[in-house]
């Protein structure tokens, strides 16, 4: 899952984002509930998004950089 990523466009890495960000906040109401059977799961949500993140700067850098050129 780690590498899954980098082979998507653009718009798609947003979009994914997105998910991953709903899913995470479902995810902590649920933490707070008390009904989760792996806890360890917020963890592995919040570095998926931030690997999306990374992803989505470099995609923005390298427009800028091309369009500067």
């Amino acid at each position: 899952m780690k590498n899954s990523f980098k082979n998507l466009s653009y718009p798609e890495l947003k979009v994914k984002r997105d998910e991953l960000k709903k899913k995470y906040m479902e995810f902590r109401f649920k933490l707070v509930i008390g009904h989760v059977e792996n806890p360890l799961q917020k963890r592995t949500l919040r570095r998926q998004i931030a690997r999306l993140n990374t992803l989505i700067h470099a995609h923005e850098l390298a427009e800028k950089t091309g369009a500067a050129q």
